[in-house]
């Protein structure tokens, strides 16, 4: 018999904050039947499980997401999402196009933007 991954279960400070700052990353839904100061909070066909702990973040994330925009840039996306609330962690785009961007949500946890389909087409 094999197992499948039900969910990736995010620690974090406030379970639904940070769930819908992802929702909005996404694009979305959080679980109808997650509300603010719930201990958990699950974002609707993407299987992220965000689960409220007492301890903080402390070092760098074991793993991450590596985000691939659909309909925008790479570049394009960085902007929506440090608009949305991101940090730029650090730039590791390239002269010629290449490269991504390691990003930080609300609450310290590190992702990467990677170029969309069609930049990597040219």
């Amino acid at each position: 018999m094999t197992s499948k991954i039900r969910h990736i279960t995010v620690d974090c400070a406030d379970a639904y904050a940070l769930a819908t700052f992802w929702s909005q990353v996404l694009e979305l839904p959080v679980h109808d039947d997650d509300h603010p100061g719930d201990p958990e909070a699950l974002i609707e066909g993407a299987g992220l499980l965000f689960v409220t702990v007492p301890e903080a973040k402390t070092v760098k994330n074991r793993v991450h997401l590596d985000l691939q925009p659909q309909d925008r840039t790479r570049d394009e996306e960085v902007q929506r999402l440090l608009a949305l609330g991101a940090t730029l962690v650090a730039d590791h785009r390239r002269p010629d196009g290449t490269g991504w961007a390691l990003l930080a949500d609300p609450e310290g946890n590190e992702f990467c933007v990677e170029r969309s389909a069609g930049e990597r087409a040219q």
